[in-house]
């Protein structure tokens, strides 16, 4: 049961990180991301905080809900925390505008189960 609810915690920060990526990139071009760093760096640590909190769900989880490519997402992260240099702006922009906010659409299902 403690897991279950360890779960939860960790879809709900899903679900915060996710909501913080939508709303930084709400009306922003492309090359407004590339040339504000603030907002570059804002929205790669949310994906990153995604990421962990992917990481740290269970297996038990993991596997039920395999619709969910986590280990792209889990890899994303570690990309992220230990390339952050070598960080595609094309790559993290599609994956703010396109996966972020598919992925919140599952995760919200995920917690009304």
């Amino acid at each position: 049961m403690r897991e279950q609810a360890r779960d939860k915690g960790r879809l709900q920060d899903m679900i915060e990180a996710a909501n913080n990526v939508e709303e930084f990139v709400a009306g922003v071009a492309f090359e407004q991301f590339v040339s504000n760093k603030m907002l570059f760096f804002a929205v790669m640590k949310n994906i990153e905080i995604i990421g962990e909190a992917a990481y740290m769900l269970t297996k038990e989880f993991q596997d039920s809900h395999s619709q969910v490519r986590w280990p792209v997402i889990i890899k994303m992260r570690h990309v992220i925390v230990h390339g952050y240099a070598k960080v595609s702006p094309e790559i993290l922009w599609d994956t703010a505008i396109n996966d972020v906010p598919k992925l919140k659409v599952q995760i919200q299902e995920f917690l009304s189960e």
